[in-house]
């Protein structure tokens, strides 16, 4: 019996539980052999006993090293020798958290990521009067278009980032490395090819109106979408990673901080470079022509470089293959909100939606991708995409099981969905403080504008609930295709629910807002 007891001392050593498992080794089908751990390091068979299998536990490919991680974060206690412990669907303990500790954890990036796209909509009112924004309208279409896709490509890469912190797999720097080094080149292929076509559409769509085409012009939205996409990639892509990594230092789940600081930088640092950007290219559009050509094909040309360096590594070779369509269907879907801010931010009826488009744009987008990004972690905690689960509701939810179950899901529902209310005032006295877009605010305005934003993240969060169990149930990693869909569409619905709020204070006669004076 001694001899009994130093398996079971041995596998405790480690802090690791490993299911016991009695009977012959011929027992066992061949792919149960390919996974014993050999026994003669513990104990021999003896006559007329029955002989001990140690049998390596092993975690889904998407979560391997969840078990290290949840260790480090002390979530898991090595005090008791029990070696039937139960593991059964439910996620692990890192997304056990309260109300209080997911609104907390939230709150300080969420109110950043508004403050960054109150500037960026102060950037907007104020490079609105530009030339390059009066002569070159298609510039206006391209704004939604860029920012959604700046948004859509660092939100997926912080949320793919997350859930690869929280399920261990970027724990010793060989996987870190690895991990950065593929992803930067990832996010830099998108972002060129992906600014490109949104170049392309904005021509489009700016030339289906009224029938005029200049190719001075499309060249110009060519060249300043795609050097805005790659240094607005590079920049943002670094600070991602410092503050995944800085989260995980500090005991943070970088789900809860990481994609609102994405969005909220993303806006801003994209926007103020497409200004500049296109106002430099739009000077020496008449004098050096040559300048629009040689800065698009510089970036082009750096294209296979990034295609080589992301293929070569496992963890977004997939990606670089299938991800192609939710940024491009997103970018799509944002440059319809871009013709709408288009065709209303002309309107003396709709002055001052400028300075208001980037924030509910921009908040609704922000607390979506937190959402999206958490319940990504937690079906990845419990399997692969695919897979089912008793975590991976087969059929359309209900709104009251979105927002009204008691899991984990459906209580960070209603605290995103509280602090919306409260985030928003916020920033419009901010907006309101320093006179951006010449709107005074009164008790009707914001009536109508906190309608228009509760609607707006009612309807996003309910559809990522759908959405991300859909897309996870037909195998698609939601962290790729997710994100990329729900931020579109509330740059769609923002933006929509804005322009009917203009339009209906326009139609009451609420004059006292002196919107555009």
């Amino acid at each position: 019996m001694t001899s009994k007891q130093e398996p079971k001392e041995a596998h405790h050593a480690n802090g690791v539980v490993l299911p016991i498992v009695a009977g012959s080794i011929d027992c066992l089908s061949s792919p149960d052999r390919e996974h014993l751990v050999e026994s003669s390091e513990f104990l021999g068979p003896k006559e007329g006993e029955v002989e001990v299998i140690v049998i390596e536990s092993r975690a889904n490919a998407k979560g391997v090293r969840e078990e290290d991680a949840l260790l480090e974060n002390g979530s898991q206690t090595t005090e008791s020798d029990d070696t039937s412990t139960d593991r059964g669907p439910e996620p692990s303990s890192p997304l056990k958290e309260t109300s209080f500790s997911i609104g907390l954890q939230v709150l300080f990036p969420f109110l950043l990521a508004g403050f960054g796209t109150v500037a960026a909509g102060m950037v907007l009112d104020m490079v609105q009067h530009w030339d390059v924004f009066k002569y070159v309208e298609e510039v206006f279409i391209l704004v939604p278009a860029l920012l959604g896709l700046k948004g859509n490509l660092e939100m997926t890469l912080a949320s793919r980032l997350s859930t690869a912190a929280n399920i261990g797999q970027m724990d010793t720097p060989k996987e870190l490395w690895r991990m950065i080094i593929g992803n930067m080149a990832l996010i830099q292929v998108q972002a060129t090819v992906v600014g490109f076509l949104a170049s392309i559409a904005a021509v489009i769509f700016g030339w289906i109106p009224d029938g005029h085409f200049s190719i001075g012009h499309a060249i110009l939205l060519c060249a300043s979408s795609v050097a805005t996409a790659f240094i607005a990639s590079l920049v943002l892509g670094m600070i991602m990673i410092g503050v995944i990594i800085g989260s995980r230092k500090m005991g943070i789940n970088p789900d809860n901080v990481a994609t609102p600081i994405a969005a909220s930088l993303g806006d801003l640092i994209t926007l103020a470079l497409l200004s500049g950007i296109s106002w430099g290219l739009y000077i020496e559009l008449e004098d050096k022509a040559y300048v629009n050509p040689l800065v698009f094909a510089f970036f082009v040309a750096l294209l296979p470089l990034w295609i080589i360096i992301a293929k070569r590594n496992p963890a977004t070779r997939e990606v670089l293959y299938s991800g192609w369509e939710p940024v491009i269907i997103a970018m799509a879907i944002s440059s319809v909100g871009g013709l709408i801010l288009g065709k209303t931010v002309s309107d003396p009826n709709f002055a001052g939606m400028a300075v208001f488009t980037p924030v509910i744009n921009g908040v609704g987008g922000n607390l979506v991708a937190v959402q999206a990004s958490r319940i990504s972690t937690y079906l990845h905690m419990s399997g692969m995409p695919g897979e089912a689960s008793e975590t991976t509701p087969r059929k359309c939810p209900s709104p009251c099981s979105t927002f009204f179950r008691s899991d984990v899901n459906s209580q960070s529902a209603r605290v995103l969905f509280l602090l919306v209310v409260p985030g928003h005032l916020v920033f419009l006295y901010t907006i309101s403080s320093m006179r951006a877009g010449h709107t005074t605010l009164t008790l009707i305005f914001i009536v109508f504008y906190m309608t228009a934003a509760l609607l707006q993240v009612f309807i996003l969060l309910y559809i990522a609930d759908w959405m991300v169990h859909w897309m996870w149930g037909r195998g698609l990693d939601p962290d790729n295709f997710s994100i990329p869909y729900l931020t579109a569409l509330g740059d769609l619905l923002g933006t929509g629910f804005l322009a009917l709020s203009f339009h209906i204070l326009w139609l009451i006669g609420d004059r006292d807002t002196d919107v555009g004076d």
